[in-house]
């Protein structure tokens, strides 16, 4: 590599053409600063107002870039490497690409571009200050544009020191526009490789090398969701998650309601996080990986005040582009915490390139259609699912060895692997988050990934056959075989609304945001048992009474999953308040009736410390179960935990569209009861628009409906239950089960009673049992009974719509008649 020029004493007009501070530059300066740069320019100039701060900087201009290739000769034998290059001859690729990058790092710097980057990196540290420790990014004009992300196409270097570092990391900056993945990426977007310019951004570096950093999106970059920012955080710097090294902690913040000035952290889900990145003031590259303790990795990487910091910060941006662009703009963020400062500070701002992309007039919904062994497991990213023969590639020299339309499993990606991941039907990784390059390639390129699985190349073996399914909410699973599946196209402007509302049963909160774009009016049924036996997994009154736990294992099993909680109830109001404000966000502002919880003895037994206090029953599905609970001293204090749950989401969270329902109310008594312990607890009937409904599952439920009109706000008629106590069969019995039939007249009868009670008396009535979901005909029988609403399993909701329109359509024709 030839030595730069030595730099002029004083300034010139041409210098000054090659560089522009932040503050000097905003996103209509893409053109001569690049689109990262642009970005940065922006926010410092214009949000640093509303509280956002951006480390101060400067960029390198387009004409900079053209400059150096007019004085060293370049440009000419750059275009004459790349002409007909082939993106899909690797080998082509790798040896045109090495060449295109030589040429620019043997050049040498002309004299008036890096007199002006020394000049304007002295005034940078200020007079007489230490150089300042900076950060070296490369900006592409033809990048973070909306349609086009580019992540990761050119290179960063961090902890750069001195003049001299810093130009070398500028040549090496320049040079990175010819990485083969750039190549590539640029080939198939369509863009010519000489007419893209490259400016640097260089900016003081957060020392988040002694904290924490990540990246954060303001929408769920699975679903796209618009409701949520997803926050990625590791400790030390930020290019392990970028890079996919680490499994990182991720966390979910509402945005509506944080507008409003509540605390909706939804979700908080502990990463790995193995490694992080810090300074290597002796080595080559400046930064290294070094272990991360095992009691640092079993805390978050930053607080509560912190995660809700950033996702204000996430909403001001978002607003901010939106306006600049008229329309609405999710954003794609880096951001840092110094460790010396305690300070956030955002590092890079770009528009996401996917989900915002999205016709979202047409839903597609896939289905396994069955289930096969699972192999491995781990973040799903996308909703999709592929079949394929695995292909293991351990390193990039090995690329070669794969072919179209296999899986690609490897332990993690960078941007030198693109060229194959675009011939992938799907992609497993090792390592990384839902954040990671793997995981944002795999989206743009619309293929199914599943990430940070840990030992995907070690179980799955080359030439096995294998099914990737990312649709089964956010655990993505690769299964053994070809496994059949669907998918269903539903064109959503056709498809009218009913007058009988529909919801929607969900369980899982997970797959609550996707299921989200589903047409419906709500959630009917919110099961808490999903939740409990998932999230939480520990019976409340094995936490709340934990000295006196006889059963070591549970006792040590419940120590490793509580570490980190000051008091062991709060471990389990926080993952059931999160789980319940998953599935109320996704719907908000529309109703979602959230069912206490409805375990039998036997099950509650079965969660982590349960056996020591349930009580063994003969016939647990009569026995000790919903509203008979409660009261009880045998679990009081467990369902006040469900309680303080329950009010967190309502309260802290802001999430007022949650309801409440009690199961199994066997007397208009116990109904009282039950209300008057939820008061006690703080959930008062009625305060802040809480509705309480009872499920309507037992006789005495509808032959006393009018009593029970008086205590509750409304009915759900759970059919499962109901058809089993009229009929007198036990639905857990195969021997007795041909007689299970909702569609049978006693059922029937009891169903039309109850609706004609709740009208009477002006309640509000719905079903949230399976029958109308597996019966076509007994949802037909609810809407001419008159039912306020029907609430089905996600799968069927579009085909009951269309038979509750039909019906209908039908009943007013008959009227008018």
């Amino acid at each position: 590599m030839k030595a730069d020029a030595p730099s002029p004493t004083m300034s010139t007009p041409l210098q000054a053409s090659f560089v522009r501070w932040f503050s000097e530059i905003g996103i209509e300066d893409v053109a001569t600063v690049g689109g990262k740069n642009a970005s940065l320019g922006e926010m410092y100039r214009e949000l640093s107002s509303q509280g956002v701060k951006v480390p101060n900087g400067f960029a390198t201009t387009a004409e900079a870039y053209r400059y150096f290739l007019r004085e060293a000769g370049l440009d000419q034998r750059l275009s004459d490497i790349l002409r007909e290059v082939n993106s899909r001859n690797l080998e082509d690729l790798r040896k045109r690409g090495k060449d295109a990058r030589q040429a620019i790092l043997s050049a040498a710097i002309p004299a008036e571009l890096a007199a002006a980057i020394r000049d304007a990196y002295r005034k940078l540290n200020g007079d007489g200050g230490q150089p300042a420790d900076v950060a070296v990014r490369s900006s592409a004009t033809a990048e973070d544009l909306p349609t086009a992300s580019f992540a990761g196409q050119q290179e960063t270097y961090l902890n750069i020191q001195g003049e001299d570092q810093l130009l070398v990391a500028c040549k090496r900056c320049f040079a990175s526009l010819f990485t083969d993945r750039a190549i590539s990426y640029r080939i198939d977007k369509g863009f010519d490789h000489l007419r893209i310019a490259l400016s640097i951004g260089i900016q003081k570096m957060v020392r988040s090398d002694l904290a924490a950093s990540g990246i954060m999106f303001s929408i769920d970059t699975e679903s796209g969701f618009p409701g949520a920012v997803l926050i990625n955080a590791s400790y030390g710097l930020g290019e392990n998650i970028v890079q996919g090294a680490i499994n990182p902690d991720e966390y979910y913040v509402f945005k509506p309601t944080l507008r409003a000035g509540f605390r909706p952290i939804l979700q908080k889900a502990l990463g790995s996080k193995e490694f992080k990145l810090v300074y290597d003031l002796g080595g080559s590259k400046f930064v290294k990986n070094v272990p991360v303790p095992p009691e640092e990795r079993r805390r978050y990487a930053i607080s509560d005040e912190e995660i809700l910091q950033l996702a204000r910060w996430a909403c001001v941006i978002e607003d901010h582009y939106s306006k600049k662009r008229g329309k609405f703009t999710p954003m794609d963020m880096e951001w840092a915490k110094d460790g010396l400062t305690g300070e956030l500070f955002v590092l890079q701002a770009r528009p996401e390139t996917v989900q915002s992309q999205k016709n979202r007039n047409v839903l597609e919904i896939y289905r396994l259609q069955q289930k096969g062994k699972p192999l491995v497991w781990g973040r799903s990213v996308g909703e999709k699912i592929a079949s394929g023969v695995a292909r293991v590639i351990q390193s990039v020299p090995l690329l070669h060895e794969f072919r179209d339309g296999e899986i690609l499993v490897t332990e993690k990606t960078d941007p030198d692997w693109e060229p194959v991941m675009k011939r992938a039907a799907a992609i497993v990784t090792n390592r990384g988050g839902r954040t990671c390059h793997a995981a944002i390639v795999s989206r743009e390129l619309g293929v199914p990934a599943v990430v940070g699985t840990d030992n995907g190349t070690e179980v799955l073996r080359n030439g096995e056959s294998v099914t990737v399914s990312c649709a089964e909410g956010e655990v993505g699973t690769v299964y053994e075989g070809t496994l059949p599946f669907t998918v269903e196209r539903i064109d959503l402007q056709e498809l009218p609304r009913p007058r009988t509302k529909i919801l929607m049963n969900v369980g899982n909160p997970e797959q609550a945001f996707s299921l989200s774009f589903i047409p419906n009016d709500g959630v009917g049924l919110a099961r808490m048992e999903f939740i409990l036996t998932t999230y939480v997994r520990i019976h409340p009154m094995a936490l709340i009474h934990f000295d006196q736990l006889e059963d070591k294992e549970a006792k040590a099993e419940i120590e490793r999953l509580t570490a980190g909680y000051r008091e062991k109830r709060e471990f389990f109001i926080e993952k059931l308040a999160q789980g319940i404000a998953m599935i109320t966000a996704a719907f908000y502002p529309k109703d979602v009736i959230f069912r206490l919880s409805d375990f039998k003895t036997n099950e509650y037994a079965n969660l982590i410390g349960g056996k020591q206090f349930e009580p063994v029953e003969r016939n647990p599905m009569v026995g000790f179960r919903g509203a008979s609970r409660y009261y009880n001293p045998r679990y009081q204090e467990g369902f006040a935990l469900e309680c303080a749950a329950a009010k967190r989401v309502r309260e802290e969270m802001g999430l007022t569209n949650l309801k409440l329902m009690v199961p199994v109310v066997r007397t208009v008594e116990e109904g009282r009861r039950v209300l008057a312990e939820m008061e006690k607890n703080g959930l008062v009937r009625g305060q802040n628009g809480l509705e309480i409904y009872m499920m309507c599952e037992v006789p005495s439920n509808v032959i006393l409906a009018e009593e029970f009109a008086e205590v509750f706000d409304g009915f759900s008629i759970g059919s499962n239950d109901l058809t089993q106590l009229v009929l007198g069969v036990d639905r857990d019995s195969e021997i007795v089960a041909p007689i299970f039939d909702e569609r049978n007249e006693a059922v029937k009868r009891m169903v039309a009673q109850v609706i004609r009670t709740a009208k009477a008396e002006g309640r509000k009535i719905g079903i949230c049992g399976q029958a109308p979901s597996d019966y076509p005909e007994f949802a037909e029988f609810l809407v001419e009974q008159g039912i306020d609403s029907i609430s089905l399993n996600p799968d069927t909701v579009i085909k009951t719509t269309l038979v509750v329109l039909k019906k209908e359509k039908e009943l007013s024709q008959g009227k008018d008649e």
